[in-house]
């Protein structure tokens, strides 16, 4: 698509030349010189410009219209031509938080390459508050985080539930109990997360839902850090089912009967929000959509109206 028409178009949309070229990634003087250009191009101003504001005047309203035309009928020949050769391809930056992106994540990234050999997929795995800013910041394509939250430079939405149980050694005191109350609980060392993770946020929500207040935390920055340090008997943890497949299957952990749980949580797919995104990008949010296995119901997908399905 002509550049101008798409700097104009951002411009009309901003209403100020600094806020579109901080959108386009552009100097202000660049953006400037594409305005003029178009300009010159049909005889005529296209905005009325004052106090630092610009909108559009009778003839931009017009080619602003046109404009907007234009670029959609761009995408969709692009994606169109895409579809037919089947060939969605290049770099696409993943990033994820620790849980998704160390226990669901590879088994996506394998169907990813199974159906788009061309696609070249890195991946960065980071905590909530780490991803979401690479995201918003145009360092990541696409990102999947744990928590709720909201980001004026990110279009979230959820992709699927994930539930956590309270977590200890198979030999620990609790282990084998019917049922363990918020009391007995608050005695041990809880082995968390740290500050800005999904995890850590779950767990925070947890203690405040139960009036839990435990007598010591340790708080670690890996969720197989934690794992390892609640094998070992150091104390107790929440974690999603997804990290626990293997212990569980193997029995050095087990989950904890608290009454309550498990708790439930969601996975959000992030991208930068805006309504242009590479192919690549596109087929894996659909992919992702699509979900896959999960371990006890513990991700399930959820569909557009937010609903777990």
């Amino acid at each position: 698509m002509d550049q101008a028409l798409l700097v104009f178009i951002t411009v009309a949309e901003k209403g100020h030349f600094t806020r579109a070229a901080e959108e386009l990634h552009m100097t202000q003087p660049a953006v400037s010189q594409y305005v003029q250009q178009l300009e010159r191009t049909y005889g005529t101003k296209l905005l009325e410009r004052g106090r630092g504001q610009v909108r559009l005047n009778k003839a931009g309203e017009i080619v602003y219209l046109h404009a907007k035309q234009i670029a959609k009928l761009y995408t969709r020949m692009n994606y169109l031509v895409d579809d037919l050769l089947h060939k969605a391809s290049g770099a696409l930056t993943i990033g994820a938080s620790y849980t998704y992106g160390e226990y669901v994540l590879p088994r996506m990234i394998a169907r990813l390459q199974a159906e788009y050999p061309l696609i070249r997929p890195a991946i960065s795995i980071g905590n909530t508050q780490q991803i979401s800013e690479e995201v918003a910041g145009g360092e990541l394509d696409i990102g999947i985080v744990e928590g709720e939250f909201r980001h004026e430079k990110l279009d979230i939405e959820p992709l699927a539930e994930d539930a956590m149980d309270v977590m200890a050694a198979s030999g620990h005191r609790l282990a084998g109990r019917a049922r363990a109350d918020a009391a007995e609980l608050a005695e041990e060392t809880w082995i968390v997360r740290e500050t800005g993770s999904g995890t850590r946020a779950a767990t925070d929500a947890m203690f405040d839902r139960f009036g839990l207040r435990p007598r010591r935390c340790m708080e670690f920055g890996s969720t197989q850090l934690i794992k390892e340090s609640v094998e070992a008997g150091l104390g107790v943890t929440l974690l999603s089912r997804w990290a626990v497949r293997k212990e569980i299957a193997l029995g050095t952990m087990r989950r904890l009967h608290v009454e309550g749980m498990p708790v439930t949580r969601r996975f959000y797919l992030i991208t930068p929000a805006t309504k242009f995104h590479t192919r690549a990008t596109d087929v894996f949010k659909a992919l992702l959509r699509d979900g896959g296995e999960s371990p006890d119901g513990a991700a399930t997908p959820v569909n557009e109206s937010g609903n777990a399905n």
